[in-house]
């Protein structure tokens, strides 16, 4: 492999990991070691390993066909896209309000703003909002992603701190614990929501494959782009188990739970670094943590504009229109705003739970349209996945399936939970 190639086609999975290493890991992860010790570890492995298809199959289809696999949905017939649109459009609002309170959470914490939580998140969306509307996102881009390897770093290596000092409680699994039980249940299905992240949100992939080949002018190999979603999806993969061991090392059986204001869990989060490394870190620790939200944040408004943009080209126009992607830029502005001002006064953790259990549930109509995309008639020969990687898919979409099924009925009630 072409070393100076290979510099020309990373990118796309780097921002892949840098828009997962959210909320998934700095809230949820961290939540689950916290409050579960070790003891949903399982889930956070098993989540990572079944969605993993569904997600390369995104820079897979871009790399061998040329086109978005929001492109490739069309192909499959009007039915499956319009259900996409579908499931993009009511799902965006949710997600982008979830991330956003997140993020101001950061925000305020850094900054010491004392305003009411609905402005600070304002606050962050219009800049969001400008910044890309003015397209001047790239710079930004750059400077997070600088500020995102300090975090990377100084995650891991807290995580060998805490393991060299050891546990804060004798056990770090629950007693008798029951998976089923009316609150493990439904965070369980949070948790594997958005780990690594959505997968409705695979079609980024695509968008950002491509995006990279423009952008280079190098089209790479299919081995070359497979190796960066490869290298994103395993520094993601390692840090969300490096989350769920701070929490459960630091904070699993010592009577302290995580704050319900956003703020004050990100003081929370923040101070576990500093537990490690010292107070003299804490503003260090508080700036990465926040570019890394902000990142993911920039990640996702800048993702579901461009897919509405995309959705739009195909079905509307004959080439790209920048119009649309400012137009889709003020549907989401307005529509998290919406969802934010609704979950206002209320545990930001049951605005994040209901975006990744959302999340959750559409999950398996996503795996299943992937899966038929890259195994249908517009790969070729060299793009067909291999036989491990079918395989996997299918027990993939039984695995997200089952659970999504069961706990609708569980919802209505007609099994015990």
């Amino acid at each position: 492999m072409n070393l100076n190639n290979l510099f020309k086609t990373l990118g796309p999975g780097i921002l892949f990991a840098s828009t997962a290493i959210g909320v998934s890991h700095l809230v949820q992860s961290t939540r689950a070691g916290a409050e579960y010790g070790f003891s949903l570890l399982l889930f956070v492995v098993l989540a990572n390993i079944f969605k993993y298809p569904f997600f390369e199959f995104g820079s897979r289809y871009a790399n061998v066909t040329g086109e978005t696999i929001i492109d490739g949905y069309k192909r499959m017939g009007r039915l499956t896209l319009l259900l996409y649109f579908i499931v993009t459009f009511f799902s965006m609002f949710v997600v982008s309000a979830a991330v956003g309170t997140v993020t101001a959470g950061f925000f305020e914490n850094l900054f010491g703003f004392n305003l009411n939580p609905f402005y600070n998140v304002l606050l962050l969306f219009l800049v969001i909002f400008f910044v890309l509307f003015i397209g001047k996102y790239s710079l930004l881009d750059g400077i997070i992603k600088v500020i995102a390897i300090i975090l990377l770093f100084s995650t891991i290596a807290s995580f060998f701190l805490v393991l060299l000092k050891g546990p804060s409680s004798n056990s770090l699994f629950v007693d008798n614990f029951n998976f089923f039980d009316t609150k493990t249940f439904p965070f369980i299905i949070a948790l594997m929501g958005w780990m690594p992240c959505a997968i409705d949100l695979s079609s980024w992939n695509s968008l950002w494959t491509l995006e990279r080949i423009n952008q280079t002018g190098y089209k790479p190999k299919l081995k070359e782009t497979l190796f960066d979603f490869n290298l994103g999806y395993f520094i993601s993969f390692i840090l969300a188990i490096c989350f769920v061991t701070l929490g459960a090392y630091l904070m699993f059986n010592t009577g302290v739970d995580f704050h319900t204001k956003s703020d004050k869990f990100a003081n929370q989060v923040v101070s576990l670094y500093t537990t490690n490394f010292g107070g003299w870190s804490y503003y260090i620790i508080s700036l990465s943590a926040f570019s890394i939200m902000l990142g993911t944040c920039f990640g996702v408004f800048d993702g579901y504009a461009r897919t509405l943009q995309r959705i739009s080209d195909i079905t509307i126009f004959n080439n790209n229109n920048n119009h649309t992607y400012k137009l889709s830029l003020l549907v989401i502005f307005i529509g998290s705003l919406f969802v934010v001002n609704i979950f206002q006064g209320q545990e930001f953790k049951k605005l994040i739970d209901f975006a990744t259990i959302l999340s959750f549930v559409i999950a398996p109509f996503i795996a299943y349209v992937n899966y038929k995309l890259v195994t249908g008639p517009f790969m070729n020969n060299i793009g067909i996945p291999p036989f491990w990687l079918k395989l996997l898919s299918i027990l993939g979409i039984i695995f997200l399936s089952l659970f999504a099924i069961f706990y609708i009925l569980s919802k209505f009630n007609l099994v015990f939970v």
